[in-house]
C-alpha cells in the first residue's frame, strides 16, 4: 500500500514535493511533483505496489520508458506526450522502466475517493476506470498547469483551493474514463495499445489528408475493426476524435498573433480557411477570428 505522500520514494526520489488534502470525507487526495534524472544512467526501474486506488501521470515534458509486465517482461519503448496522461489501476501494482528523464506530476486517488466525489459532484456514479496509456487531456493539463505554483506556496491557504481542484480533477476522470464495460455491461474494443497506436497516429499526421485505413493499420486492425472498436473505447468515430484533435490544436495557435487564419487552417489540415471557418463554427458556435479576439482580449 502507498503512503500518498511517498510516492516519489517509489521513483527513486523520496524528496519530491507532495501536496495531499481530503476533499470530501476521509480519503486522501495527492499530488506529488516529479522530476527524474537519469544523470547518465541506461534506466530506472520504478515499482508500484498492489492497492485499492488509482494512479495518474501527467506529463509536463515529453518521456519515454517501458511497460513492465508481471513476469518481468519489458514491452518497447513508448513515447508520451508533453499534456498525455497514463492512468493506471493498482489493484495489481504497476511497473515502469524509465528510459529518459520525466518531468511529471503524480496523482493517487483511491477508490474511496472516487465514491466521495461521486456523491458531492455531477459525476458518474461508476467507480472502475479505464486505463490510459498517453491520452492526450486538456483538462488534466490545465488543472496541472493550476496546480504547479503550490509547490512553491507555503500559504495555509491553499488547502481549500486544492480541495476545490481534487474534485474536479477526479469528477473530470469520473466523467471522462469510466470504464465502458462498466458503464454499457460490457463491450468489445480496442485494447489500450491499439487505441494508443492509432491516436499516436492520428496525432503525428492530424494536419494531413490520410485515410483511417493508415490508422488502423498502425494499431494492426481492418478498417471496420478499427471503427466500429474505436467507437466503443473513445465515445467518438475516429472522423469526429480527429476533428476535435484539430479544433484544439487550431484554438492553441489561434493564440497567437503571428499566424494567420489561412496559416492556422493549413497547419490544422483544412482545405481552406471557408472550411476551417465551418468547422471551428461547428465546434464552437463562434468563428475563429471572433474566438481569436476575445481571447487576446
Amino acid at each position: 500500500m502507498i503512503a500518498e505522500e511517498k510516492v516519489g520514494v517509489f521513483f527513486g526520489e523520496p524528496e519530491s514535493p507532495c501536496l495531499v488534502a481530503r476533499p470530501v470525507h476521509a480519503a486522501k487526495f495527492s499530488v506529488t511533483r516529479l522530476q527524474c534524472r537519469l544523470d547518465g544512467r541506461a534506466s530506472r526501474l520504478v515499482r508500484l505496489p498492489a492497492d485499492d486506488a488509482y494512479f495518474l501521470m501527467l506529463y509536463l515534458d515529453d518521456a519515454l520508458h517501458r511497460d513492465v509486465a508481471g513476469d518481468g517482461t519489458e514491452c518497447e519503448v513508448r513515447r508520451y506526450r508533453e499534456g498525455s496522461v497514463c492512468l493506471v489501476d493498482l489493484t495489481h501494482g504497476a511497473s515502469i522502466r524509465l528510459v529518459s528523464d520525466l518531468d511529471s506530476l503524480a496523482f493517487y486517488m483511491p477508490r474511496d475517493l472516487f465514491r466521495e466525489v461521486s456523491k458531492v459532484a455531477n459525476a458518474p456514479r461508476a467507480t472502475g476506470l479505464r486505463c490510459r496509456r498517453g491520452e492526450d487531456d486538456d483538462v488534466m493539463r490545465n488543472l496541472g498547469t493550476a496546480l504547479l505554483p503550490f509547490f512553491d506556496e507555503q500559504g495555509r491557504g491553499q488547502n481549500a483551493v486544492l480541495q476545490h481542484i481534487a474534485i474536479a480533477v477526479c469528477a473530470h476522470l469520473l466523467h471522462s474514463y469510466t470504464d465502458p464495460g462498466e458503464a454499457r455491461g460490457g463491450v468489445a474494443g480496442l485494447s489500450v495499445w491499439q487505441e494508443k497506436a492509432a491516436k499516436d497516429f492520428m496525432i503525428e499526421h492530424f494536419a494531413e489528408d490520410f485515410s483511417f485505413a493508415a490508422a488502423a493499420a498502425a494499431a494492426g486492425l481492418s478498417k471496420r475493426d478499427f471503427i466500429n472498436g474505436f467507437s466503443d473505447v473513445a465515445g467518438l468515430t475516429p472522423s469526429q476524435w480527429l476533428m476535435r484533435h484539430r479544433i484544439v490544436r487550431a484554438k492553441q495557435y489561434l493564440t497567437s498573433r503571428a499566424l494567420t487564419l489561412s496559416e492556422v487552417a493549413k497547419r490544422c489540415g483544412f482545405s481552406d480557411v471557408d472550411q476551417f471557418d465551418r468547422a471551428f463554427r461547428r465546434a464552437t458556435g463562434t468563428s475563429p477570428s471572433d474566438w481569436r479576439g476575445r481571447w487576446l482580449n
